[in-house]
């Protein structure tokens, strides 16, 4: 009988749950729009005894997607069960149970469109991701793929892409996992689950991206030209949705909110207290009644397309990249990669230092990751399985993962080793792994390289556990103006996608959040998205400690680029990264650039209305 109970010298009773171990596969990756081909549930007790198990084919009802990945062919799903059929069945395995998976956030999302397409509650209160688990182990894998892991911990695998034969091979990763965690002293990745039975919570329909770009303001007496961004507010006789219809037609950028790219606000209350007005009238933006704006949009003049981005070209980057204009972020020396270089699968890891700093003040501790990344070395946060070094600084002995640094005999170094001059950049150790990718500093940036058709890229963001606040992390979408064209294209826990699907926000534990950016999806008008975190309580960063920031072309992929920032002291708000294009190559770039004011005033700075 396979156990997934870790085999503990001294029991850990944060560990012990019941558990539903979980695999689906699927017509594709949008659980709004896609549908579960098959199932499995493998459930064990707290002491690791399997206490059940179910599988089945599902019948979607539709086109069964990438039938090469999976083999769930039409004939093979004709005969089986719908969800609705099994859903109370799956619901009974998971009721009071831990759900674990392997990226759990697309099981789970998928699990709840299909509940509620069956008007039924999903009866989980809790998540574990195994691969945010196996984030913190930080095993010596070049990637943590499921069939990586499974090789590493010694898990036969038999079926890739079979539901139940990976659920079986999850139990095995899992028990081998939750070893390593103890023997690590590390916290679960436990996510709470919120009510998600609502059919309602799936994202609305996409807005109709704009193909032209934002000509400026109407000039008086002048004609509407095509892009023009129009806001609407009060009550209007022709019906709103034929109005935006018509605008949207005429090639107008119809908004939800007012920013100081506004080419024009229509109202029939020329005293409107609407925010909308308010805000137009701030910043100088012209305002039409109904009827003067209905005879302009009959003769909207051409406007200037947005330029479709073609591939980069296969030649070397320029060795040197000027920071974007809009972010006040101080110059340093940019890190490039060639355009042409191959996304990083399968290749062997580099061993490079990885050093965790304990104790000292929050600026005595960035200080020393700075000195850190400058040796070419990366800063970690947390006591991993890659750690290779520690800098102990005044305090740091009472750190409670003192006792497993001592345990785990890693070498321990006064603050001087930083300056000292360096008898090897790597670690001859051959079981101590580091991490790959490019170190950046703080303003560093990346050409993306070539990457497979899907385009998908995962920014992920982690820190030390809090005890007294929680931290958010946030994605905005933004145009050649660098404001959002919807507030769909806020991205936060409300509304965990953007309307195109092109920008998702992940959860995978209360220590690290993530964003994933399809770039094949987001419209020719976007120019940049940018990431950034805020606090939810009384703390500042300077309370925080590091963020740690990485990039990589999946979330079980190797990692393109990582950055550790450190924020000043008074901060609540944090711009950690973006995404943006220049000329015909996409960037990355390590902001770290802070700001004291709250989420509010810095959404409303990306032209996003607050209500």
């Amino acid at each position: 009988m396979l156990s997934v109970a870790p085999a503990l010298d001294v029991p850990r009773p944060d560990y012990a749950h019941d558990w539903a171990l979980v695999d689906v596969e699927t017509s594709g990756l949008v659980p709004r729009r896609d549908r579960i081909l098959s199932v499995a549930v493998l459930t064990f007790g707290p002491d690791g005894t399997q206490t059940g198990e179910f599988s089945t084919l599902v019948n979607p009802g539709c086109d069964p997607g990438p039938v090469h990945v999976h083999g769930l062919t039409p004939e093979r799903l004709a005969g089986a069960p719908t969800f609705d059929q099994v859903a109370e069945r799956v619901g009974a395995l998971l009721r009071d149970r831990v759900l674990v998976a392997h990226n759990a956030q697309f099981d789970y999302d998928f699990l709840a469109h299909e509940f509620a397409r069956a008007r039924l509650h999903l009866p989980v209160a809790q998540r574990l991701c195994t691969l945010a688990l196996n984030r913190r182990v930080e095993p010596p894998t070049d990637d943590l793929s499921l069939a990586s892991l499974a090789a590493h911990y010694g898990v036969p695998q038999t079926r890739a892409h079979d539901a139940l034969d990976d659920t079986r091979v999850l139990a095995g990763i899992f028990r081998a996992s939750l070893t390593e965690a103890a023997r690590l002293d590390l916290p679960l990745p436990l996510v709470p689950c919120p009510p998600r039975q609502d059919p309602q919570f799936a994202p609305n329909p996409p807005k109709t991206p704009c193909a032209f770009r934002n000509p400026g303001r109407l000039e008086p007496g002048g004609p509407l030209v095509q892009g023009m961004k129009i806001a609407i507010t009060g009550e209007t006789t022709t019906a709103r949705a034929e109005l935006v219809g018509r605008s949207v037609g005429a090639g107008l950028n119809m908004m939800a909110s007012v920013s100081r790219h506004t080419s024009v606000l229509v109202t029939n209350e020329a005293a409107s207290a609407s925010a909308k007005a308010r805000r137009a009238a701030a910043e100088g933006v012209p305002v039409l009644d109904e009827d003067t704006f209905l005879r302009l949009l009959e003769d909207v003049r051409p406007g200037t397309p947005h330029v479709k981005q073609s591939p980069a070209p296969p030649a070397a980057a320029p060795a040197e990249l000027p920071a974007p204009e809009p972010l006040p972020v101080p110059a340093t020396a940019a890190v490039t990669t060639p355009p042409s270089a191959p996304a990083p699968t399968a290749v062997a890891t580099p061993r490079r230092r990885r050093v965790l700093v304990l104790g000292g003040t929050h600026e005595a501790a960035s200080a020393a990751r700075v000195r850190i990344v400058e040796r070419g070395w990366a800063a970690a946060l947390n006591l991993s399985a890659s750690v290779t070094d520690v800098v102990l600084l005044p305090g740091g002995e009472t750190d409670r993962r003192m006792a497993r640094v001592t345990a785990l005999e890693l070498p321990v170094h006064a603050p001087d080793w930083l300056g000292a001059p360096p008898a090897s950049e790597t670690v001859a150790a051959p079981d101590r792994p580091g991490t790959a990718g490019a170190v950046l500093p703080r303003g560093g940036v990346v050409d993306l390289p070539t990457l497979p058709s899907n385009g998908r890229w995962h920014l992920g963001a982690s820190w030390a556990r809090q005890s007294d606040c929680e931290i958010d992390v946030v994605a905005f979408v933004l145009d050649e103006d660098e404001q959002v064209s919807c507030d769909g294209d806020f991205v936060f826990y409300g509304a965990p996608e953007s309307p195109d699907g092109a920008v998702r926000l992940l959860c995978d534990g209360p220590t690290e959040q993530s964003v994933t950016v399809d770039l094949t999806v987001l419209p020719p008008a976007v120019r940049r998205v940018a990431i950034a975190a805020a606090i939810d309580g009384a703390a500042v960063f300077g309370d925080i400690g590091a963020v740690q920031i990485t990039l990589a072309p999946g979330s079980d992929a190797p990692v393109t680029a990582q950055a550790t920032l450190d924020a000043a002291t008074s901060e609540r708000t944090l711009l950690l990264a973006e995404l943006y294009r220049r000329g015909p190559l996409w960037r990355f770039r390590a902001v770290g650039q802070g700001y004291d004011q709250g989420l509010e005033d810095l959404v409303r700075g990306y032209g996003v209305e607050v209500k």
